[in-house]
């Protein structure tokens, strides 16, 4: 061990199904050296740290809606009749969904 050109050991306990995705991985790239992998995944892997804030917030805005739009459902059921405030407000709801997907969309690029 003391010729070793790499002396220092580390080691990463892992599941069963951890250990066949990592053999699943080192068959995509056609490799069998479970050192020289890991090596180089460790030293040039990347990590992608994504934010979720606007998704999240988006997601929010699209529940309260939802909201409005079930009540608006629930007293049409309930009455049997349509008011013209009521398809007004869902059209308005459902300009304020694509305003939202397309805000999203500017965003993301």
């Amino acid at each position: 061990m003391a010729n070793r050109k790499r002396p220092i050991v580390l080691r990463v306990p892992v599941t069963a199904e951890e250990r066949g995705l990592i053999e699943q991985k080192m068959a995509q790239l056609h490799t069998r050296n479970f050192s020289a992998y890991a090596r180089k995944m460790l030293i040039d892997g990347y990590i992608i740290n994504v934010d979720h804030s606007d998704i999240r917030a988006q997601t929010a805005e699209l529940q309260k809606i939802g909201v409005n739009v079930n009540q608006i459902a629930r007293r049409i059921n309930s009455t049997g009749t349509v008011y013209a405030q009521d398809v007004e407000d869902i059209k308005g709801a459902l300009a304020e969904i694509w305003q939202l997907q397309r805000y999203g969309l500017l965003k993301a690029r």
